[in-house]
């Protein structure tokens, strides 16, 4: 049996990998994924090389471009899918009434093997073929989750220092936030330019995502600040900013389409 894991924390995947060897070992890790993107190539070159779809897909929520339920949206999926989690029970009936079998994380050794249990339940003789019987119904599990989760609060003001002074900035007065020489700046609509004493890993959960995107490892932008995008090799965006970075801006291949449905909102 052929498995894809998709999972972005390094931990969560050996965890997961070893519980396999102890549970299934019959099933072998065909590939690893660390977000929708690579997600998305990885089946379309899979299957474009003429090989066999994944038995089953390993699939956590929630992933570093975004909740991977997009994949589904981008891609068909005919492999059954077992879903992993940090969401509490209650939200996770939904997944229950769509027949998706899902991992709580930490991910348990009794819990896995119902999962494989289950799984070979749906491919037992006279049974549905997984893709059959698995009905992924992603707008009601969303919307199950939307209605059962907190809404996030984001970062409305940043304290930054201007000389001898301290100023408060509103997040809306923010042209983009990016890194120079190891420290993280962001400039305002004025072009001013301010340190800020946070990661940009950090930066990306206080942010509202409607309003900021990060289009690669150093660099985090607003809509009206991209005043022009064009294409750059690899699949690639070369972006022109205001006010001016002086700096080459260039949006990761992992992150172009993403970047154009966000721009497009």
């Amino acid at each position: 049996m052929n498995i894809l894991i998709v999972e972005d924390e390094k931990l969560a995947v050996r965890k997961l990998t070893k519980l396999l060897e102890e549970t299934a070992p019959e099933f072998k890790v065909q590939g690893i994924t660390p977000s929708i993107a690579a997600t998305v190539d990885w089946i379309m070159q899979n299957r474009d090389g003429g090989n066999p779809e994944p038995d089953i897909i390993f699939l956590d929520i929630e992933l570093a471009d975004g909740q991977s339920f997009e994949i589904f949206n981008r891609v068909q999926v005919k492999s059954t899918v077992i879903f992993t989690t940090s969401y509490d029970e209650y939200a996770l009936q939904a997944f229950k009434v769509n027949s998706i079998d899902y991992l709580l994380k930490p991910v348990q050794q009794e819990d896995l093997q119902r999962a494989v249990r289950k799984f070979y339940d749906l491919i037992a003789p006279g049974k549905a073929e997984p893709q059959a019987a698995q009905k992924l119904d992603v707008e009601a599990i969303l919307k199950s989750l939307y209605l059962q989760s907190p809404v996030p609060e984001y970062r409305k003001r940043f304290l930054v220092k201007q000389g001898a002074r301290l100023l408060s900035v509103e997040t809306s007065e923010i042209a983009y936030f990016y890194i120079d020489n190891g420290l993280t700046f962001f400039r305002n609509q004025q072009g001013q330019k301010f340190v800020v004493d946070y990661k940009m890993d950090e930066l990306d959960a206080f942010l509202d995502p409607d309003h900021f995107f990060r289009v690669n490892r150093g660099l985090i932008v607003t809509h009206r600040s991209v005043v022009q995008m064009q294409p750059y090799y690899n699949h690639r965006l070369a972006l022109t900013l205001l006010p001016a970075l002086d700096k080459e801006t260039i949006v990761s291949r992992e992150r172009a389409h993403d970047f154009k449905v966000w721009m497009g909102k």
